[in-house]
C-alpha cells in the first residue's frame, strides 16, 4: 500500500498521464475521443494548462473512473 501511494501522481496533469498510459491510450485517441486537440491532451499532462469540467468529466468518463477521483489522486 505505501508503495502504491509513493507512485501516486503528484500534480493532475501526471494523474492524466499515468492513467492514460495505463489505458493504453494514446494522446491522439485521447484527443479525438475528447474532440480536442492532441496539443490539448499534452498541455493538460505537463502541466500548462487545466482541462475544463466538461472535459474533466469526459476523461473520467474515458478512463472509467470519477472526476473527484482523479482530482484526489492528484493531491
Amino acid at each position: 500500500l505505501r508503495q502504491e501511494k509513493a507512485e501516486q501522481a503528484k500534480t493532475l496533469g501526471e494523474t492524466l498521464k499515468r492513467r492514460r498510459t495505463a489505458c493504453k491510450m494514446t494522446q491522439e485517441f485521447v484527443a479525438e475521443a475528447l474532440g480536442v486537440s492532441r496539443q490539448a491532451v499534452s498541455k493538460w499532462e505537463s502541466g500548462a494548462s487545466d482541462p475544463s469540467t466538461a472535459n474533466l468529466i469526459a476523461l473520467a468518463k474515458l478512463f472509467g473512473t470519477t472526476p473527484e477521483e482523479l482530482l484526489k489522486e492528484s493531491q
